[in-house]
């Protein structure tokens, strides 16, 4: 990592804190080292702390499943396939 960059960031709580001054600058850099290490960035303004950039969790990954793949992690049991309607055809006016 470009020693610049890891004069920038600094430990505290086991995150890295990093000035969005210098997140414009290493964008990029600074993405892949979450997506590598796993620890989040903090990004601070004028030394507070407004954002912080981390990995997604796992519930990341269930609320961008199917709505059936959600009900079926829940303990749910979907009687019909995913594009089976459950309205009847006589239900609707335009068919009748």
């Amino acid at each position: 990592m470009n020693e610049r960059l890891e004069n920038a960031l600094v430990r505290h709580n086991c995150k890295m804190n990093v000035s969005v001054t210098e997140l414009k600058r290493r964008c990029l850099e600074i993405i892949r080292r979450v997506e590598h290490n796993g620890a989040p960035v903090a990004i601070t303004r004028y030394g507070r702390v407004v954002a912080q950039l981390r990995r997604p969790g796992p519930q990341h990954a269930v609320l961008a499943a199917k709505p059936w793949e959600r009900l079926r992690a829940a303990g749910g049991k979907l009687l019909g396939s995913p594009g089976e309607s459950v309205l009847i055809d006589k239900d609707f006016k335009a068919l009748r």
